[in-house]
């Protein structure tokens, strides 16, 4: 196999664009920071970077947007340090896939979405240039605001096909924005005429007639073809989740939408259920095998050399509140409930749910080695490692007794990984730092935990059908958010809103993979 040849950056094509580092760059960009369009482009410039992959465009997109915003990821990328990089940007399409195939716009949105970002998504069908103009002007002149464009590099007369990329600013006078392209080993930044961006997120094929960008090849063997377009990103009023998030990573999305769409009005409508323990049976049993793959903990992970002897102040305050909320969910009704069921009804194989006690041997295993493959810069998949052990071990935390910490060490050929999974223990259960006994169970987040956040999360229109209006009155007093605690009633209204999000960008199918850039 021939080496392919390498390259040294590309000339940019001008017209139609305009180097940013040019004579005529300069002017435009003094004359729009002069008009109060260029407020957003000193935040995005101040924490660029450019892209590590080339069908990385949308993660570094995102991860410039993210930081630039102040967004704190709530996780260690590498030393002490919280910063959002394109290997923490994994929640909803795995790195390896992303890296060979790009990455879908609405998984894009999705992923902004999970990083604690509001986003609202506009496909250029759906829009005009006069839209596109107003909202381009708009993040423009705010620093709260930033715009993602989805675009085909052909109307600029640029190598390579679909690209993401931030807009850092307008210019009025001349209707062009500045595009800050994350490729910048191929081409710097340049201005651009408007409407000619607009024709790149809205083109056609000239082959086909049809609209250019997404391919997909449902069941059928004719392709599907819809067009780019943009997403305007803020900071959300609300906290990300602490506890729990949503995944959309495998297709358990899928499965739990004809749950909630199909199976649950179809059960709803059983009059012979007539109490809440037979309701939430039918509920429990009746629930997707994979239904639990939607919600996910969020565990943080840090090498055993960085984290020292205990807990700094910050983890110690996020461990205990998640404990908090953790400790809240098993406090209420709903979940003692739903742990009955777990233990009372017959194990059946074809469910994922027919016990609580879920193998932490396998759970600490597989989080060992994803927190290795993260921390260690491996992109392609945490399959190339191997978790050789885990263990518990107890972290003095000042006036607040000793923490459990699970430890891991990960294994990738002659290489290893040790690290530290800081995972919330519930506080009614015997801690491993105070028992005698090898014996003893340390209750971490559980399925019965997960099943109790799901059926609280999902909307509370799901319940409408139930026919009897005293059970329909009792189950919803048993999943209204306004019976619990503020910490828990914030993580639970968060995972409604990517709950609901997930669910419309899935029904829109945006788009294909972005795959390149070159």
């Amino acid at each position: 196999m021939a080496a392919m040849a390498s390259l040294y950056r590309r000339v940019l094509p001008s017209p139609p664009a305009v180097e940013f580092a040019s004579e005529e760059g300069k002017r435009l960009f003094s004359e729009a920071l002069e008009s109060g369009t260029l407020q957003g482009f000193f935040n995005l410039i101040s924490v660029f970077q450019t892209q590590s992959e080339p069908a990385f465009c949308g993660l570094a997109s995102l991860s410039v947007v993210l930081n630039a915003l102040a967004i704190d990821p709530g996780r260690q990328w590498k030393g002490p340090w919280r910063w959002f990089d394109e290997s923490m940007l994994d929640c909803c399409e795995p790195l390896d896939k992303v890296k060979a195939e790009g990455i879908t716009f609405a998984k894009l949105a999705c992923l902004a979405h999970c990083a604690g970002a509001n986003v609202r998504s506009f496909r250029a069908d759906q829009s005009t240039i006069h839209d596109f103009r107003h909202h381009l002007v708009r993040s423009a002149s705010s620093q709260d605001c930033h715009l993602i464009a989805s675009y085909h590099r052909k109307p600029f007369k640029q190598t390579g096909t679909g690209h993401f990329s931030p807009i850092g600013g307008y210019h009025a006078g001349q209707d062009m924005a500045l595009i800050l392209d994350v490729a910048r080993f191929k081409y710097p930044p340049h201005w651009v005429p408007l409407p000619l961006l607009w024709e790149a997120m809205n083109t056609t094929d000239d082959a086909t007639g049809l609209l250019r960008g997404s391919l997909l090849y449902p069941s059928s063997s004719s392709p599907i073809f819809h067009t780019r377009m943009f997403m305007l990103i803020s900071r959300h009023t609300a906290a990300p989740s602490l506890l729990y998030t949503v995944s959309c990573r495998d297709e358990s999305w899928k499965s739990m939408a004809k749950y909630c769409m199909e199976d649950v009005p179809d059960l709803l409508k059983d009059e012979s259920v007539d109490n809440v323990p037979a309701l939430l049976s039918r509920l429990v049993k009746s629930l997707p095998a994979n239904a639990g793959n939607l919600i996910k903990w969020v565990i943080e992970v840090r090498r055993q050399e960085e984290g020292g002897s205990g807990l700094s102040k910050e983890e110690e305050e996020r461990l205990i509140l998640k404990e908090m909320i953790l400790q809240q969910v098993r406090d209420t009704e709903l979940f003692r409930l739903v742990r009955e069921l777990q233990f009372t009804k017959q194990p059946c194989c074809s469910c994922s749910y027919s016990s609580d006690d879920d193998s932490f041997t396998r759970i600490a295993a597989s989080v060992c080695c994803q927190g290795a493959a993260l921390l260690t810069g491996n992109l392609s998949s945490k399959d190339g490692f191997c978790c050789r052990e885990t263990c518990f071990k107890c972290v003095q935390v000042d006036g607040d007794g000793p923490k459990t910490v699970v430890t891991g060490t990960a294994v990738s050929g002659v290489n290893e990984q040790s690290v530290d999974m800081l995972l919330p223990i519930s506080t009614l259960e015997t801690s491993v730092c105070n028992s005698n006994s090898s014996n003893e169970v340390v209750k971490y987040p559980s399925r019965t935990d997960i099943l109790t956040v799901l059926l609280l999360a999902l909307h509370p229109s799901t319940w409408v059908g139930i026919k009897d209006e005293r059970l329909k009155a009792e189950f919803q007093s048993l999943i209204s958010t306004d019976i619990l605690h503020d910490d828990l009633k914030r993580e639970i209204l968060h995972l409604r809103r990517q709950l609901h999000y997930v669910r419309s960008c899935k029904e829109e199918e945006y788009g294909d993979p972005v795959p390149q850039s070159h």
